[in-house]
């Protein structure tokens, strides 16, 4: 098939694009939020073409695959043509709700046009779609080369955007960690995150957007992976600190829980249970290396590619099916 997408996320899509397709992304001369193009920091395959939007009217298009509700509008215009009728549109919704949660309306509720596919079981549970179509194919991803050490008695984090998300992420909890070990924090916008949080150089330093191949084996180097999100979607981030083989620490909220069982991870809502466990990690080193053998299979169990690869398919197949 022929797919046209929007470069968003950029772990999700380097999953995706992975598939037996080709993925028409929409590139412009600025490289705008509408018009990325490929990928720089992640490795995509050759069947990822860009194609420019005034190329879009004449494109070969099997099915638009939206993650943002403007994107709908755009590929309107882009196409010519109305999509959702002989067109098949897939939204994918990556997020958890925002506003009066569990009462948020999603921004394609009630459609007969559109098919909403969330990447977790906790986000369809909590939008409210009204009538459109709902699934869910939770997430895949590409096998990382890194593979554990833990030769570092340092805390691993990857957070994109810090400052701006606050809470939302823990940022605000990052102090209480890096008072039990140094913090390694990932991610894009994460310059300057020291000083945001009055913590010393020395107990808290930053590496800003690096190519998703070296990041995972910096992570690796460390002792533990920190998952402090309060009210997001299932990191990818977190998948992967798995698959690599790191134990990890997680809060014990939305999706995350459904994603690491107690034998491959320590959960909780409380801060101190989580401090007892990133001190307890860091001080033995054994432990941590077995806890992490337990992620890695776990990980590797659920969320494989070739299972997210084929559950798409399976979708795909059956939405352009259904169109004609």
């Amino acid at each position: 098939m022929n797919i046209l997408l929007w470069h968003v996320h950029g772990s999700w899509t380097t999953s995706f694009v992975h598939g037996r397709h080709r993925y028409l992304v929409p590139v412009t001369p600025d490289r705008g939020p509408y018009g990325l193009g490929r990928a720089r920091t992640y490795r995509w395959p050759e069947t990822v073409v860009e194609v420019r939007p005034e190329e879009l009217s004449r494109a070969d298009v099997d099915v638009v695959l939206l993650q943002r509700p403007e994107e709908y509008d755009l590929a309107c215009e882009w196409l010519g043509r109305r999509v959702g009728r002989n067109l098949p549109v897939i939204f994918v919704e990556h997020n958890t709700p925002k506003g009066d949660v569990p009462n948020t309306r999603h921004p394609m509720a009630d459609r007969d046009d559109v098919l909403i596919v969330h990447v977790t079981g906790f986000n369809q549970l909590f939008w409210d779609t009204g009538g459109t179509r709902t699934t869910v194919i939770e997430h895949g991803v590409v096998a990382p080369a890194a593979r554990y050490t833990g030769e570092l008695e340092r805390l691993a984090v990857v957070i994109n955007e810090p400052v701006r998300r606050w809470r939302v992420t823990g940022t605000d909890l990052l102090p209480r960690f890096a008072e039990i070990a140094p913090l390694d924090v990932f991610g894009m916008g994460v310059a300057g995150l020291a000083d945001r949080l009055g913590l010393p150089a020395d107990r808290l330093t930053s590496y800003d957007d690096l190519p998703q191949d070296r990041m995972q084996a910096e992570i690796g180097r460390r002792r533990a992976y920190l998952h402090l999100c309060r009210w997001t979607s299932l990191g990818l981030s977190l998948i992967e600190a798995m698959t690599v083989g790191m134990p990890v620490v997680v809060l014990a909220t939305t999706e995350a829980v459904a994603a690491v069982p107690p034998h491959a991870g320590v959960l909780s809502t409380r801060t101190d249970t989580l401090l007892d466990a990133a001190r307890g990690l860091i001080a033995d080193p054994d432990r941590a290396r077995r806890l992490g053998a337990e992620a890695r299979t776990v990980a590797r169990t659920r969320y494989g590619l070739d299972r997210f690869l084929a559950d798409w398919d399976r979708l795909l197949e059956e939405e352009l099916c259904g169109s004609r």
